[in-house]
């Protein structure tokens, strides 16, 4: 629930000031609709119900306090990163595949190590979720949804930056790792 409320935080100023900037290239699918959606459910919405109604209790598992500890020491990496790559994204951001009038590459901050931080962060915080919901639906419901997002999602989001940057986006395709900072 915590995780919940600080993403929620962290972003709603960014959807409040980009609401209004001018979308240059719109590459939003009804896929793609699709599966933001399933994400919305497999990250919120039934996480909410496992944690206000017994209507999954049927799924219940347990683990010991070290595992429930381990899904909080994931969190906290996740909510740090899900709060970087906003801000260093800034006006550049959007939650869908689209690119706004004045789109700057933005290749500095923790996009300086990795190319999609934010996605990194939400691994993070669907890795966590089985850990702190132990219950089969609401614990796995995110990293099925985020997973399909992901993996439907990541290369036409980086052929509409290589469409827009081009050879400069190619370039830090070549310095940086999609999730993880070269070591």
């Amino acid at each position: 629930m915590a995780i919940m409320v600080v993403t929620s935080v962290i972003r709603w100023p960014h959807q409040k000031r980009n609401k209004n900037n001018q979308i240059a290239n719109d590459q939003k699918s009804s896929l793609e609709k699709s599966l933001l959606f399933a994400v919305s459910l497999g990250m919120m919405l039934l996480p909410l119900l496992y944690i206000f109604s017994p209507i999954l209790v049927f799924a219940d598992y347990s683990l010991p306090i070290w595992a429930q500890a381990m899904g909080i020491l994931l969190s906290i990496p996740s909510l740090w990163l899900f709060y970087r790559s906003h801000k260093d994204l800034g006006q550049n951001w959007s939650v869908s595949l689209e690119v706004r009038e004045g789109h700057t590459l933005v290749t500095a901050g923790i996009y300086k190590y990795v190319r999609h931080p934010m996605y990194t962060a939400i691994w993070l915080w669907v890795f966590a979720q089985p850990f702190l919901l132990t219950n089969f639906i609401a614990g796995l419901s995110g990293i099925i949804t985020f997973g399909l997002l992901y993996f439907f999602r990541v290369n036409s989001e980086e052929q509409m930056m290589l469409k827009q940057f081009g050879e400069q986006y190619k370039n830090y395709m070549q310095q940086t790792n999609r999730l993880i900072p070269k070591i």
